[in-house]
């Protein structure tokens, strides 16, 4: 900043002529940024519009090239180059900078419900995968929690607490939970907004573990009398986690190389994510499923055992009743989902061998 210092000046008409000068400059940048927020708002809407246009021209011409080879107006052949070059189009819309302009998916209830109307769309394709990527690093970083806490408890059961848990620990360990499934949650809720492709079901899955660690908090865990009877479900339940540690760390490790692969070829997007039971090449199918059905029975049988001992007695209150079923759902749940995808994934093979002769 400079002000003249002239025989007629006087520092308060200096200052006065300086203030001035930054209003008329604050008012240009104004107008400047309101000009440009216009002008991006305008050409924004045109790309918006054009996006729309292509992505139904291409739906158009698949649908054209379809009836006209059921009428045996095209050579199969064209026809399948044809449809290829489209599907390369098509990937390149929904994976580069301008699947900013497609509509997104719904926000959903979950995220109205804790953000309000904001829109969690991201419109750079950097930072929709920043999101991916800050999702795949907590995942890694919950498996071995999800592997090591449980484990910690247990031996500590033996070790120190004469075969009872305290309340403190267990409740410490189902607050964790509450927080873990939480954070897939939101994270999971935000990659579907971006893009993702990640099934509704393991979002639902997690909604219901996130209120079965929020009832299991207000669950009295009490040391005497009776203790092993009344906290076999706990143990049951901390063994189920350490398994379910186990198979996140094994998922996360083959999964992930396969999804590579698939954006690689083209059969998968840069978004997509992978959960349960979604591996790739056969012989990482023989070694997850054996263990992902294992969870689902266990999973179910801990949930039976609480109803159990709410039936007959041992433990009456109500949050016994509603774990014992929030487990059974997600084990019922998670198996339909299983042989779901190996269904697909059989039909899949099927359809390319079928091509082939």
């Amino acid at each position: 900043m400079q002000m003249g210092h002239s025989t007629g000046d006087t520092p308060e008409r200096n200052v006065a002529d300086e203030v001035s000068r930054i209003i008329e400059q604050s008012k240009e940048l104004q107008e400047l940024a309101t000009s440009l927020i216009s002008r991006t708002s305008e050409e924004e809407a045109s790309l918006r519009q054009r996006a729309l246009a292509l992505r139904s021209n291409i739906k158009m011409l698949r649908s054209f090239i379809d009836s006209s080879l059921k009428k045996a107006n095209l050579d199969p052949n064209n026809a399948q180059k044809m449809v290829e070059e489209l599907s390369r189009v098509s990937y390149t819309l929904s994976e580069g900078d301008a699947a900013a302009f497609l509509p997104c998916k719904s926000h959903g209830r979950f995220l109205r419900m804790f953000l309000g109307p904001i829109n969690v769309r991201a419109n750079r394709k950097n930072v929709q995968l920043k999101v991916k990527e800050e999702y795949n690093n907590f995942r890694d970083t919950t498996a071995y929690l999800f592997l090591s806490f449980p484990s910690i408890l247990l031996m500590l059961q033996s070790w120190m607490w004469n075969g009872c848990f305290p309340s403190l620990p267990v409740q410490l360990y189902q607050a964790w939970l509450l927080f873990l499934y939480a954070g897939l949650s939101f994270r999971e809720n935000i990659l579907r907004v971006n893009g993702s492709d990640i099934r509704p079901w393991w979002i639902y899955h997690h909604y219901c573990a996130m209120t079965m660690a929020l009832i299991s908090l207000t669950w009295e865990v009490e040391k005497q009398p009776d203790c092993a009877q009344k906290q076999k479900g706990i143990q049951l339940f901390l063994k189920w986690a350490i398994m379910q540690g186990i198979a996140m760390l094994v998922q996360n490790r083959y999964q992930r190389q396969r999804l590579y692969t698939r954006i690689a070829l083209g059969k998968a997007r840069r978004m997509d994510v992978v959960w349960g039971e979604t591996a790739g090449v056969e012989g990482q199918l023989w070694l997850l499923c054996p263990m992902l059905f294992v969870l689902q029975v266990f999973e179910a049988y801990v949930g039976v055992l609480l109803l159990k001992t709410a039936v007959v007695g041992v433990i009456s209150e109500w949050q016994v009743v509603t774990c014992g079923i929030l487990l059974i759902i997600m084990a019922v749940g998670n198996f339909a989902n299983t042989v779901e995808t190996l269904l697909s994934k059989s039909r899949f093979k099927a359809k390319i061998k079928k091509g082939k002769t």
